[in-house]
């Protein structure tokens, strides 16, 4: 009896006070309803959502063994030497520039006055010394220190590379055989060897092709008699500016030693081979694929694209007897190859051999797994009229087919815009920056009102807009000054008179 008063007591406090028990048991279950849909929402939203993008390029790998506290360097001169794998080295400041905004001190045309001695105001938006900041100097030029110094910071990293001249000079005559007047003439470079003086003139243009053509582009005189006194003036004068002096036939410790001196991401000098050429010489006739592949750009052969169709390539072989003699031709090169060449295993001595071997490793493998990553059909490289994306084909002389590459589909933004920076050739990729940089200027186009001329500069035919004069008349000439202010030497002649023993073994 007690209970059952209590229970009636209950209901009538419940239902006076807080209404009706219907009102009660519905509430009751739309609670119910509404807590079911919740958690019904985070347990599908645990299984259906997507982790976001990680880009290969983001991860722990691409930064390489730790460097220490050092900072990056933001303020680098690179000689781009002329058949070194220097666009592959270019290809590499471009991508660590784009990638943290630097300024670039880009040329008004593709090259920065070249074959004429640099002049400041061939970079475009220069307005006189220290009035813009500049980062990074990468483009074709013939060396002027002075000249470079009114652009670049005071704490700039000058660097530059080198190449065998034997193998340089097989890569340039295949390069500029329908462009250098000494070897348009020759039936091969062995023909050429054998008679220098037969075929060579150094009045006539872009004949510097043929003969010390390092020397000329670290602006000294190519035709100048070889003397030890000289070569190691010249020497000096390098030494003095360039911090690094690399070696394209050991590339990738070349590339190492340049990571620690720049204190960079191993990332940042992992490359493809650009500019690979289809056919492939003799075996006496080597040239790597990273080495060849701008010859209409740099040699302004596109003019005669049409008639060169069908050609074979150029006969490259050589006995042993012509490669001392390419030598002798080459002296100045030679000399500096050499030094800089020991120069170049002592500094990788100072380093460690172990950890060099170590690095170098790492580094091969970073190219391979980024290949695979980056590249469809395994990296191997394609004809231009396969790659889809118009951006990205290389130039074609007509005389060679130049290979590149299509991009792996299906790849994230981030992955792609990575590979993307890899792959794309020379010449867009400058375009692309100065786009950047100059967003209201109206960039050139190939074959429109102009054409592209030796050297690779693109001049127009109203060539006082840009001031790319491609030829130095007689009275520039005698004018012409080393950049440590002495005055040229000035001389025609080759070694045949060079006594025995200043001759280069």
């Amino acid at each position: 009896m007690i209970f059952r008063r209590r229970a009636r007591m209950l209901r009538s406090l419940v239902c006076g006070r807080l209404g009706p028990v219907w009102m009660w048991k519905a509430l009751l279950f739309f609670v119910a309803i509404a807590f079911a849909t919740q958690l019904l929402g985070i347990i599908f939203n645990k299984s259906s959502a997507q982790p976001a993008a990680h880009s290969i390029f983001s991860s722990p790998d691409a930064q390489g063994p730790s460097l220490g506290s050092c900072q990056p360097h933001t303020h680098i001169m690179f000689l781009k030497t002329h058949k070194t794998a220097s666009s592959t080295v270019l290809n590499m400041l471009y991508r660590f520039g784009e990638e943290r905004n630097l300024r670039f001190a880009l040329p008004l045309g593709y090259q920065l006055g070249y074959p004429l001695p640099f002049n400041a105001h061939r970079v475009k938006g220069y307005r006189g010394p220290r009035a813009t900041e500049f980062h990074i100097m990468g483009n074709h030029m013939r060396f002027n220190k002075p000249e470079v110094e009114k652009v670049m910071p005071a704490d700039t990293f000058y660097f530059s590379i080198i190449r065998d001249p034997v193998a340089l000079a097989e890569s340039s005559f295949a390069y500029y055989k329908e462009v250098a007047p000494a070897f348009r003439k020759a039936k091969g470079l062995g023909d050429f060897v054998d008679d220098p003086n037969k075929y060579y003139d150094p009045r006539l243009r872009n004949n510097h092709y043929a003969r010390n053509l390092l020397w000329f582009d670290f602006g000294m005189d190519n035709n100048a008699n070889f003397s030890v006194e000289l070569a190691q003036h010249g020497e000096a004068m390098i030494r003095q500016t360039f911090r690094l002096i690399l070696v394209s036939e050991y590339f990738d410790q070349s590339m190492i030693l340049l990571r620690h001196a720049l204190c960079w991401p191993l990332d940042a000098v992992v490359s493809f081979s650009l500019n690979a050429r289809q056919q492939k010489p003799s075996s006496n006739s080597v040239m790597s694929g990273s080495w060849v592949g701008k010859a209409a750009v740099a040699a302004g052969v596109g003019a005669r694209a049409g008639r060169s169709q069908g050609k074979m390539l150029p006969n490259l072989s050589l006995t042993d007897h012509q490669r001392e003699k390419l030598r002798q031709w080459n002296a100045l090169d030679w000399y500096l190859y050499k030094a800089f060449n020991r120069t170049f295993w002592e500094d990788i001595d100072k380093f460690g051999r172990a950890q060099m071997e170590q690095e170098v490793a790492l580094l091969r493998m970073r190219r391979e797994i980024l290949g695979r990553v980056c590249l469809k059909d395994g990296g191997k490289p394609v004809e231009a009229y396969r790659i889809r994306d118009k951006n990205i084909r290389p130039f074609q002389s007509g005389v060679v087919k130049i290979l590149g590459y299509e991009l792996q589909p299906g790849l994230d933004n981030a992955t792609r815009t990575a590979c993307l920076r890899m792959i794309r050739p020379e010449i867009q990729y400058k375009d692309l920056l100065d786009s950047k940089q100059f967003p209201r200027a109206v960039q050139p186009q190939l074959g429109q009102q102009g054409q592209l001329a030796a050297g690779g500069a693109f001049v127009r035919h109203d060539s006082s807009r840009t001031g790319e004069k491609m030829m130095m008349g007689e009275a520039e000439m005698e004018r012409e000054r080393d950049w440590d202010g002495s005055r040229i030497m000035k001389s025609n002649q080759t070694l045949k008179g060079v006594r025995e023993k200043e001759r280069l073994r």
